[in-house]
């Protein structure tokens, strides 16, 4: 079936009005239409083949929020009428022992991205949420249990949520540790809001003083200004666990010096550039370490959802047209946003 879209034809051309096809639901299938489509910073760096490896028309968006508008015969977690999302993974293996784990985002034999993944439906490769419908594998859909006047905001869950609730998790933050959030941005507000639900004593690290209150408006205890050096030195020692959510290149050392002995420095943003190879005695002479996460498997981000549906945890947005989407990966550019874009997809019938 045709359904309007957004997407580009090529890496240098602004997002336009597509017609796509999505397949008729096959046996375990469930068929999706969406309300809303968060806006992420990889739609960006995707549509603009900044990470290279893009395949057009791209259609990108993986922060879905919609209704179960069909479903496949063998379908039986799912039925029309449902609240449900689909994040950044619509199929995997199934077969390898990441997959075996629900560690779906590690699959050894590369997980399918809700776009630019490969896929037998045309045009040979996923077409993603910036669009009226999708069709998704029941394995791949999730329940939103938040209040329907919440949706909108729920979106966002779906990658920054999962992105910092997966590394929280792993390394079983809780009441008694201490956790910094490096970063006040899409990701950056998620984990700070996360990490004080989850009960941990948590510290903002930010550039910009502008953002002090915001911050602890977000749930933070502390803030630190990371380029106050004295107020970084007097942090030195102090954090269980410090995830940096930053995603331009800086050095890792002014962080790691602040980790306990055994702390851990988690990376989820990935920098256009590589950071400064980080000084290695540090880490030694603690035995701390510096580690990498990426976003969470199916089980997880089902967890991640229902943690914040009890807690009342959604992202701070602003709710745009996707007309105005261009526009919106300016500003995204430029920080200027709180602290998420969420695309109405109502405005793709316009």
């Amino acid at each position: 079936m045709n359904v309007k879209a957004y997407g580009a034809h090529a890496a240098d051309k602004p997002l336009e009005p597509l017609s796509i096809e999505r397949r008729a639901p096959g046996p375990r299938d469930v068929q999706v239409d969406i309300a809303y489509c968060g806006v992420c910073h990889s739609d960006l760096h995707t549509v603009r083949s900044e990470w290279g490896g893009t395949l057009y028309p791209c259609v990108p968006g993986h922060e879905i929020v919609g209704r179960v508008t069909a479903v496949g015969a063998e379908v039986s977690r799912f039925a029309v009428g449902d609240t449900v999302g689909v994040g950044c993974l619509v199929g995997s293996c199934q077969q390898c022992a990441s997959c075996a784990e629900g560690l779906e985002q590690y699959c050894e034999n590369g997980f399918v991205g809700t776009y630019n993944g490969p896929t037998a439906d045309a045009p040979g490769h996923t077409l993603g949420g910036y669009a009226q419908r999708i069709v998704v594998d029941e394995g791949f859909v999730l329940t939103i249990r938040h209040p329907h006047d919440q949706l909108a905001a729920v979106a966002p869950l779906l990658c920054a949520g999962i992105t910092t609730y997966s590394p929280l998790r792993h390394w079983q933050v809780g009441p008694g540790k201490t956790v910094g959030i490096v970063g006040i941005g899409g990701l950056g507000h998620m984990g700070v809001k996360i990490a004080r639900a989850m009960g941990a004593q948590v510290v903002a690290f930010t550039t910009s003083e502008a953002k002090r209150q915001d911050a602890l408006a977000l749930g933070a205890h502390e803030v630190v200004i990371s380029r106050d050096t004295d107020a970084m030195r007097a942090q030195a020692g102090r954090f269980d666990l410090i995830l940096d959510t930053v995603a331009a290149s800086h050095s890792l050392d002014a962080f790691s010096t602040l980790l306990k002995r055994d702390g851990t420095l988690v990376l989820v943003g990935v920098p256009e550039h590589p950071h400064p190879s980080p000084a290695v005695a540090p880490l030694i002479f603690k035995r701390r370490a510096i580690a990498g996460s990426l976003i969470g498997g199916i089980a997880e981000t089902q967890e991640m959802l229902d943690f914040c549906a009890e807690h009342g945890i959604v992202a701070d947005i602003e709710l745009i047209a996707v007309q105005k989407i261009d526009e919106a990966y300016d500003r995204m550019v430029r920080s200027d946003v709180k602290y998420r874009f969420v695309i109405d997809n109502a405005t793709l019938a316009a």
